[in-house]
């Protein structure tokens, strides 16, 4: 199936690109542009971009590998302050007892 009139991009053409860039680079960020660029085009119209990302999104090798999902745990980041937060909480804290 056409996605992309402008350019004349297949399905077959977006998923080829991916399985390639992931067999490449296990850890590589497949965005369209790269899509692009790997298969020698640009965007023109953007107006085949809903369903270039849908062809994308139904590809399995655009996943994140489960390796580098690594996340911080919740708790710690809910527990962590900006330091100027808490500096303009004390400075406002400090005048108003002054008052």
């Amino acid at each position: 199936m056409i996605v992309c009139h402008c350019q004349n991009i297949a399905d077959h053409d977006i998923h080829a690109a991916i399985d390639w860039m992931r067999a490449a680079d296990n850890a590589a960020l497949i965005t369209p542009g790269k899509i692009y660029h790997a298969l020698g085009k640009a965007a023109d119209c953007g107006g085949c971009m809903p369903l270039f990302l849908a062809t994308m999104r139904s590809n399995d090798n655009l996943e994140v590998p489960m390796e580098l999902r690594a996340l911080r745990p919740r708790s710690t980041q809910e527990n962590q302050t900006c330091k100027a937060t808490v500096k303009s909480l004390t400075t406002s804290t400090a005048r108003s007892a002054v008052s």
